[in-house]
Parts: structure tokens; C-alpha cells; sequence
């Protein structure tokens, strides 16, 4: 690791403080491309103004469909926007909650799993000590790093991680970074 942040060099990942826009881009994020996310992200701000629960749900289906969205991910940022409008989940609390509970949280909202919700607690919070194990990214540069043959599977993974704690949120950020900048091929 040591060698890949030498290599890397020092670089900034600034926060999503807005928790609600951050949840509803990673749910439009899941299972696209980055450039095919950045384009639905910036038709929804277009067609919504801005990104709060209310101008979600008053968004027609017809709009969000035009902006690019799935049905299922229609539903799943419309339960968000429910479930933050009732009260039922309190995103200014979150910050205060503990790793895992945040994770249980946010796993309720329809379309919100363990990895949007790791997601979340790096991109957002800023959780130092978060280590997505079911990020094949990760795993593949992983894979670079140690030169290994294979791809590591998450258990193993998982044993990697063990030397990074506390910190395997900076370990994922450079490994990201080295996808970022080309170095896998």
C-alpha cells in the first residue's frame, strides 16, 4: 500500500454533505456507467430544481422515465424521499449513529444495500474505517496491487483490509485512485 500511495501522491476526496442528493445519486449510479450516472444526475437536477424529498416525488413518472431512470430505481427514490418526508429516516441523525447501524438504516429504503450504504459513509460521512468488500473495483485493484493471478474474492479481501484498519477508507480511496488514473489494465 505504501508503494501505491507514494505512486498516487497526496490528493483530496471533498464530502457529499448533502445526504439526501448523495443517497439518490448512488442510487441512480448503481449498475451504470460514470458518464451514463453523470447524465441522468444532471437531467433529474433539470427537471427537479433541486434535490429535496418534495421535489422528488413531485417529479411525474413520465419525467423521471425522461431523465433516465429505470421503474425500479423510481421506486426505490421515491421510498427514500417517503421515508425522509415522514420522518422515519432522519439523515441529520446519521451522523451521529455508529457504522453498522447507519448501514441497517439505510438498508430499510428500497434499492439501498450494503454497498450504497458503505458508499455513503465514505463519500459522505467521511467514515475513516470502511472497507466494501463487495466492491469488484477494489478487488481488482487489489489484484494489481499484489500482482496477484486472480481477483481476490471478498473473504480474502477482507483479510487484506485487516492490515489497513484503522484507515481502510484511505486504502479503498487510493485503490479507486489507481482505477481513476489508468493504472489497471
Amino acid at each position: 500500500m505504501a508503494g501505491l500511495i507514494d505512486l498516487i501522491g497526496e490528493f483530496t476526496m471533498p464530502l457529499r454533505t448533502d445526504y439526501f442528493a448523495s443517497l439518490v445519486r448512488s442510487i441512480i449510479g448503481q449498475q451504470l456507467s460514470v458518464k451514463a450516472a453523470a447524465t441522468i444526475w444532471k437531467r433529474t437536477l433539470q427537471a427537479c430544481g433541486e434535490m429535496r424529498p418534495e421535489t422528488i416525488l413531485a417529479l411525474d413518472e413520465e419525467k423521471l422515465r425522461a431523465a433516465g431512470f429505470s421503474m425500479s430505481k423510481i421506486t426505490y427514490v421515491r421510498d427514500l424521499a417517503g421515508r425522509v418526508l415522514s420522518g422515519e429516516l432522519d439523515l441529520e441523525r446519521l451522523s451521529e449513529m455508529p457504522d453498522d447501524e447507519i448501514i441497517g438504516a439505510l438498508t430499510k429504503v428500497k434499492g439501498i444495500g450494503v454497498w450504497t450504504a458503505q458508499m455513503f459513509l465514505i463519500f459522505s460521512l467521511g467514515r475513516p474505517d470502511v472497507l466494501s468488500t463487495a466492491d469488484l473495483g477494489l478487488r481488482r485493484a487489489l489484484g494489481w496491487l499484489y500482482q496477484l493471478d486472480e481477483t481476490p474474492g471478498a473473504k480474502d479481501f477482507e483479510q487484506y483490509g485487516e492490515k489497513w484498519q484503522p484507515y481502510r477508507t484511505t486504502a479503498s480511496l487510493y485503490l479507486w485512485e489507481a482505477i481513476n488514473r489508468g493504472h489497471l489494465r
